[in-house]
């Protein structure tokens, strides 16, 4: 299937919008050629669409960890803010992805067993260029509406005083210094913090702070 061509500027005036973020600058400490080259057997468009670059989804994808942002809002981000846009490789002008693309595409790298290992070469390279000391580690979940609720996948969860959602759980073990994503692990909605929540931790994590719903033996013995 063919592939989207993205980052193509259309003829026009420039607005210079002054010194580029902290984002542009992470972007180029990053080797992007393994990620790409382990993203070539992904291919995430619907039926007769040219894809979306797997790069660039997986670099919003990034985005969406590090910024704790829903796929819904993952969209709407990418659209409108120039940084997030320059990140993944987009243009000014051009459309973006919907969130059902993201959706497709997680499903896809989970399908090929790259969730995880991609996630841990860009903290691998991200820890190799910078020397900090671990005082801690922050665990905490997020809750991401599934595509549709006849995804198997996924399952109920509700929460007091909230609409029940359908839908997964992401949960997330970041460095207390930098807010770094270390480890993430993502299960369906119904999934008990505490039991999912030993999968979030780095091999030091130093002391580890996360809420009540972490509480219980399996995650303290871990």
């Amino acid at each position: 299937m063919s592939r989207r061509h993205i980052g193509r500027e259309k003829f026009g005036f420039a607005v210079d919008r002054g010194p580029h973020c902290s984002l542009d600058k992470l972007a180029r400490l990053i080797d992007w050629v393994p990620v790409d080259h382990c993203l070539y057997v992904i291919s995430c468009a619907a039926k007769g669409e040219p894809a979306w670059p797997p790069i660039a989804l997986f670099k919003a994808i990034l985005l969406s960890i590090w910024y704790d942002l829903s796929d819904v809002k993952l969209a709407e981000a990418l659209d409108d803010r120039g940084s997030f846009r320059r990140f993944c490789g987009f243009s000014t002008q051009e459309t973006t992805p919907e969130r059902t693309a993201f959706v497709r595409f997680r499903k896809a790298l989970v399908a090929h067993g790259l969730d995880k290992t991609l996630v841990d070469e860009i903290t691998g390279q991200l820890k190799a260029q910078a020397i900090h000391v671990k005082t801690g580690t922050l665990v905490d979940a997020t809750i991401i509406a599934s595509a549709s609720q006849d995804d198997e996948e996924g399952n109920w969860v509700k929460h007091k005083g909230r609409p029940a959602v359908h839908g997964f759980k992401v949960h997330v073990g970041a460095d207390a210094d930098t807010a770094l994503v270390e480890e993430i692990a993502v299960t369906p909605a119904n999934i008990n913090d505490g039991k999912a929540g030993p999968d979030t931790l780095p091999d030091n994590p130093g002391e580890v702070f996360a809420d009540s719903a972490y509480c219980g033996n399996h995650f303290g013995d871990a």
